[in-house]
């Protein structure tokens, strides 16, 4: 990932074609370590081709990626009663801190004493 920042920080300021020199230079200046055979390969996978094509083909095959975060939950909320499960929570919780509140008044001293 360093290699590809690399890259595209090079390109940003304004040499269209970096070399593996130019990467080593912009990944030094950082204190990072330069993988000569990663950015061979990069420079390899990228060489002839423009940089706006591989980002606008790199979009189309993310939007082919599913992304629903705790899209699970919601449907099994819907299924077992809707809002009456959150509910049903809610209220287990509070019995649990009343008992935790309850346990404090086994100490055989008070702050106030």
């Amino acid at each position: 990932m360093k290699i590809i920042a690399a890259y595209l920080l090079a390109v940003l300021g304004g040499n269209s074609n970096p070399s593996a020199d130019d990467l080593k230079k912009i990944l030094a200046s950082v204190g990072a370590e330069a993988d000569e055979a990663r950015i061979e390969l990069l420079l390899s996978g990228i060489a002839g081709r423009d940089l706006t094509e591989i980002i606008a083909a790199g979009r189309q095959k993310l939007a082919s990626v599913p992304s629903a975060g705790g899209g699970v939950a919601v449907p099994a909320a819907a299924a077992t009663g809707g809002a009456a499960a959150p509910a049903a929570e809610a209220k287990q919780d509070e019995k649990k801190v009343e008992e935790k509140e309850e346990s404090d008044d086994d100490w055989d001293f008070s702050l106030f004493d």
